[in-house]
């Protein structure tokens, strides 16, 4: 098992806040990276195929949808955090060929020295903006997975939160590919609105995962964001609430309307 390394936080210049890596108190062997005091990621080191926070199980539960665990897969993760969902794929389909792009390299620095990716895990590390790295992460690609987990409430960056980045993005999938956002969101989730509304511009087929009170644009919190470029799986319509967390709710089609209309 890999061995995290907790220590003293760090400044991060970049961000001009300090990120910390503590032992979780109640899951033994995982550790939380905080920013500037909150909580950004969670990584279970002993159970690496465990991810606890429910939006990322979330986007891992369609990962699994997309391929059965131990067939290797091609992802692509923009933003890298803690890098969470690159070490479950990692452990999940070992022989997955992955990349991540990070705009932080004192994070992502701090990251890897303290919380240690597994032997054998093939992740090649891009630093710079998301959009502007793409035609380098491209390399590794065509990706059966792209997870962009970059937004989180109005200040999105413009140059990304647009049907331009999308397209792009789009170029780079597999046949059979998913693009998954994740949009953290205040009400009444103009962010959730505006993205939706672009990912539909560019994929045949959206839909979005979350508790169901997201859907009513009255709680804070995340949704998850699916673009595929083909036809939706209809196994998908139910096996993705199945999958949890419970409860989950799926929306697409003319239900997604009053969110991306």
């Amino acid at each position: 098992m890999t061995s995290a390394r907790p220590g003293p936080s760090r400044y991060l210049r970049g961000i001009g806040a300090h990120a910390s890596v503590e032992p979780d108190p109640l899951v033994p062997g995982a550790y939380v990276l905080s920013i500037g005091g909150a909580e950004q990621s969670h990584v279970d080191l002993a159970r690496p195929g465990h991810v606890f926070y429910a939006y990322l199980r979330r986007i891992a539960n369609v990962v699994d949808a997309i391929a059965p665990a131990g067939a290797p897969i091609r992802a692509l993760h923009l933003g890298a955090g803690a890098l969470t969902l690159a070490r479950y794929i990692a452990a999940t389909r070992p022989g997955s060929v992955q990349g991540a792009v990070e705009l932080e390299r004192e994070l992502l620095d701090f990251v890897l020295e303290r919380l240690p990716l597994a032997p054998g895990t093939d992740l090649s590390v891009h630093l710079g903006d998301a959009r502007w790295q793409l035609p380098e992460a491209a390399a590794r690609g065509p990706f059966d997975v792209i997870v962009l987990d970059i937004f989180s409430g109005p200040e999105a960056p413009g140059h990304l939160a647009e049907p331009g980045f999308y397209a792009e993005a789009a170029e780079l999938l597999a046949p059979g590919g998913a693009l998954l956002v994740n949009i953290g969101d205040d009400p009444p989730l103009t962010l959730v609105r505006s993205q939706l509304a672009a990912m539909r511009s560019v994929f045949g087929e959206v839909a979005a995962l979350a508790e169901p009170e997201m859907f009513t644009a009255r709680f804070p919190g995340n949704i998850v964001a699916i673009g595929l470029a083909g036809p939706w799986p209809e196994s998908w319509t139910t096996g993705l609430p199945a999958a949890g967390p419970h409860p989950t709710r799926l929306v697409r089609g003319v239900e997604l309307d009053p969110l991306a209309g």
